[in-house]
C-alpha cells in the first residue's frame, strides 16, 4: 500500500511538472516512420542480376553484407543507379555505396530543405526524404577509424534542423562535427537523427512510443556498420535519444552508451538495461532537464534519473556545460570526457588518462 501511495504521490508530481513546464502543450503528435525505405517495391521487383535482391525489411544486416560481397563492382554499382533511395538506407552495405546512392538521392529530391546535405564533400549515410526527413551523416574515415561513436539526438531533430546554425552545438551535425574534432582522426563519428523524435515538449517526449520505434531503428542501423565490418560504436545518447538507447540497450551492439541530459532509460538501473557495454551519464548543473520527475507511471516518464549514484552509471563531469544543448560546445569539460571515451582511453572509473 505504502510503494502505491508513493507511485500516486510521484504520478501528481509529474503532472503538476507537466502541467506547469512552458511549452509542454506544444508539442505535436507524430506518427512514426516505419519499414522499409522508399523505392522498395522496385526493388523487389527487380530481377537485372538474375536473381532475387535481399529483401530490405526482412534481410538481416550480415545476410545484406554477404549479398553485397558476392557481388563484381559493376554490379554494386548498377543497383546503386537503379536504387539509389534502397542502397543509401540498407544496413549492411558497403558504405562506399551508401554514400554514392545517397548523393543521388539527395540530388534527384531537389528539396531546398535538403539542399546543403548534397554538399560535395558531405559523407551521408542514409537520408530518407520521408515525413519530415531521416539523416545519418559520418564525420571523419568511417572505413579506416580505430573507434566510431554514434550520436543520437532527442526532440526536434529531422533532416532539416539537422546542421541548423542556430545553437549548432546541440544539433545532431554539429554535435557529431565537435566531438570527431576533439577526438581526434583515428576516430569517425555519426551524426544519426535516424527515427522520428517527437516535436516540442508534449505528450510523445512523456512517452515510449517514438523511441520504441528508434530502437529497432538504430539496432538495425549499427548491426549494418557490424557487419561491414566496422567497430562496433559507442552510442552518445542525448535526452530522449537517451529513451531510444535505454530501449535498445539488451540488443545493441555497443561498447559503450554514454547519455546525457536525460529524462530516464525506461530502467530502474544499469543492470535492468541488460547490456555488456560500459554504461555512463552526465547532467549539468543549468539542464531544464533536473525539473523532469524521474516516474514511469500509466505509460508517462521514463524512470529513474541515470546520474543517482543508484543508477549505477559512471559519472561524466559536465559541471562547465550550460543548459540542456551545451554538452559537446568545445572548451568543457563534458566534451573532454565524451572524447576520451570516443577513444577509448577511459580508466575503468570514469577519470580521462
Amino acid at each position: 500500500m505504502r510503494r502505491y501511495a508513493r507511485t500516486v504521490v510521484a504520478f501528481a508530481l509529474a503532472t503538476s511538472v507537466v502541467a506547469g513546464t512552458a511549452g509542454w502543450v506544444s508539442g505535436d503528435a507524430q506518427q512514426a516512420l516505419t519499414g522499409p525505405p522508399p523505392g522498395t517495391a522496385q526493388w523487389r521487383a527487380d530481377w537485372a542480376l538474375g536473381a532475387e535482391l535481399p529483401d530490405p525489411e526482412r534481410s538481416t544486416a550480415a545476410e545484406v553484407a554477404a549479398f553485397f560481397a558476392g557481388l563484381s563492382a559493376e554490379e554494386r554499382q548498377l543497383l546503386v543507379l537503379r536504387h539509389p533511395s534502397v542502397v543509401g538506407n540498407l544496413d549492411g552495405a558497403p558504405l562506399e555505396l551508401r554514400y554514392r546512392a545517397n548523393s543521388l538521392a539527395l540530388i534527384a529530391a531537389d528539396d531546398p530543405r535538403y539542399r546543403s546535405l548534397a554538399a560535395p564533400g558531405r559523407q551521408i549515410l542514409a537520408f530518407d526524404p520521408r515525413g519530415r526527413g531521416l539523416v545519418a551523416e559520418v564525420f571523419g574515415d568511417l572505413r579506416t577509424a580505430e573507434r566510431v561513436s554514434v550520436v543520437v539526438p532527442g526532440s526536434d531533430n529531422d533532416a532539416g534542423t539537422f546542421d541548423r546554425k542556430v545553437s549548432a552545438h546541440g544539433a545532431p551535425a554539429g554535435m557529431a562535427r565537435t566531438l570527431h574534432e576533439e577526438a581526434g582522426p583515428e576516430t569517425a563519428v555519426i551524426a544519426w537523427a535516424g527515427y522520428t523524435t517527437p516535436v516540442g515538449v508534449g505528450v510523445d517526449a512523456a512517452t515510449g512510443r517514438l523511441a520504441e520505434a528508434g530502437a529497432g531503428r538504430l539496432t538495425r542501423f549499427a548491426e549494418g556498420l557490424t557487419a561491414d565490418g566496422l567497430p562496433e560504436p559507442a552510442m552518445f545518447c542525448h535526452s530522449y535519444g537517451s529513451v531510444v538507447c535505454g530501449i535498445a540497450a539488451h540488443r545493441l551492439p555497443a561498447t559503450d552508451l554514454v547519455v546525457l541530459g536525460s529524462p530516464g532509460m525506461r530502467a530502474d538501473d544499469v543492470t535492468g538495461l541488460r547490456t555488456k557495454a560500459r554504461v555512463w551519464a552526465a547532467k549539468d548543473p543549468t539542464d531544464w532537464i533536473d525539473d523532469v520527475p524521474n516516474v514511469r507511471f500509466a505509460g508517462l516518464g521514463h524512470g529513474a534519473d541515470p546520474t543517482d549514484p543508484a543508477f549505477g552509471a559512471r559519472r561524466v563531469p559536465a559541471d562547465e556545460a550550460q543548459g540542456h544543448a551545451g554538452y559537446f560546445a568545445p572548451g568543457t569539460d563534458s566534451l573532454r570526457a565524451f572524447a576520451a571515451i570516443a577513444r577509448g582511453t577511459t580508466t575503468p572509473e570514469g577519470a580521462t588518462r
